[in-house]
């Protein structure tokens, strides 16, 4: 019994350690009056609800937030996806923000800078 119980959750953890973490493959950053909107695009093995890519943010270089796009589901079979998210309002002059994806299970995952043009 001990056994099976051993080779269950192994099982488990490899399924989660294959997902790896979240990974930005592009953004494409739109500006529209004086707010932009980032279509961003990531790419994650998700396994299902227990691991998945559920957000990304927009941060300034000081960690300040601008915005969160939450994903509510996992993509397990549409990889990679793109989400938009508007009405982000960034502060006069700041010329780089940075993307940063995450997971349910690893958190954050290391960030994309985007030159904004």
């Amino acid at each position: 019994m001990k056994t099976a119980i051993f080779a269950i959750l192994l099982s488990a953890l490899a399924t989660v350690s294959q997902a790896g973490t979240p990974v930005v493959e592009g953004v494409n950053a739109v500006k529209s009056g004086f707010n932009w909107r980032f279509d961003v695009t990531l790419s994650h093995a998700d396994t299902g609800w227990n691991h998945y890519a559920d957000g990304w943010g927009v941060y300034l270089e000081d960690g300040t937030e601008l915005g969160y796009r939450f994903l509510a589901h996992p993509h397990v079979n549409e990889q990679p996806f793109t989400r938009s998210l508007g009405n982000v309002k960034i502060p006069a002059g700041t010329g780089w923000v940075k993307i940063v994806p995450h997971d349910l299970v690893h958190g954050d995952s290391e960030g994309y800078l985007v030159e904004l043009r």
